[in-house]
């Protein structure tokens, strides 16, 4: 694995958890439970390799549209993982960040992230970010009203305003824009994720639902990435 230029950061639009449980005449919550167990796996693949940051698309703004009991099946699974995330997050020396909306979710979930996120803090090894109640428009729209108070009270003048000075308003502040998108499932559109960092990110598209995505299918996103000849501003 040598010879292959890793990519700082990876990230990934998991899909195809419904379709892969269907296919096996199984319930749709049966594939997110296996595309959990997906996620643990390619965290540690994606550190073997030398990958340093990760961001994974869990659950959208959109997603709420979703059956009721399918979103609760969700918010349970969620709530498990998070948790057994804590005990992970630490044995592996990882960092963990939740992105998105997290007022909109419930309190004990909302506990469970600040617990997450304190305890990894201080942590050196993969940094692993999940997009949680996400969506990039409402990203864009927060930041904006974020910056638009700073604006009222006096803390920067709009002629101050760049690409910089707005990109530090976003959830994804302190991280460096991905250089590699994955999505699974076959599905070759951005489903309003990450649309401000994703601007000169090279893309990846397969058609292996994300359940039985691992790390040979990583290896081919990263050989594509490199056979890429990635040049700014060029036409």
């Amino acid at each position: 694995m040598s010879e292959l230029k890793i990519p700082q950061h990876v990230a990934i639009i998991l899909d195809g958890n419904g379709r892969w449980a269907k296919k096996r005449m199984l319930p749709r919550n049966m594939g997110h439970v296996q595309g959990a167990k997906t996620v643990e796996q390619i965290i540690e693949d994606a550190h073997d390799l030398g990958i340093k940051y990760l961001t994974v698309y869990a659950f959208s703004t959109e997603n709420w549209k979703r059956p009721k009991d399918e979103v609760d099946a969700l918010m349970k699974l969620l709530k498990d993982y998070l948790k057994n995330c804590i005990k992970r997050a630490n044995k592996n020396n990882m960092r963990v960040r939740v992105i998105g909306d997290k007022t909109g979710l419930e309190p004990s979930i909302q506990e469970k992230i600040q617990e997450l996120e304190e305890i990894s803090s201080q942590n050196t090894g993969i940094n692993f970010t999940i997009a949680i109640n996400y969506g990039s428009r409402d990203e864009m729209i927060r930041a904006m009203r974020k910056l638009m108070t700073d604006c009222k009270n006096g803390d920067i003048l709009p002629d101050e305003i760049s690409e910089d000075v707005f990109a530090h308003y976003l959830d994804t502040s302190d991280l460096p824009d991905p250089d590699l998108l994955i999505r699974t499932s076959g599905e070759v559109r951005l489903s309003n994720y990450l649309l401000w960092q994703l601007a000169y990110t090279e893309f990846y598209f397969t058609d292996v639902f994300w359940p039985d995505f691992n790390k040979e299918e990583l290896v081919k996103a990263i050989e594509y990435y490199n056979g890429r000849d990635r040049r700014f501003g060029a036409v």
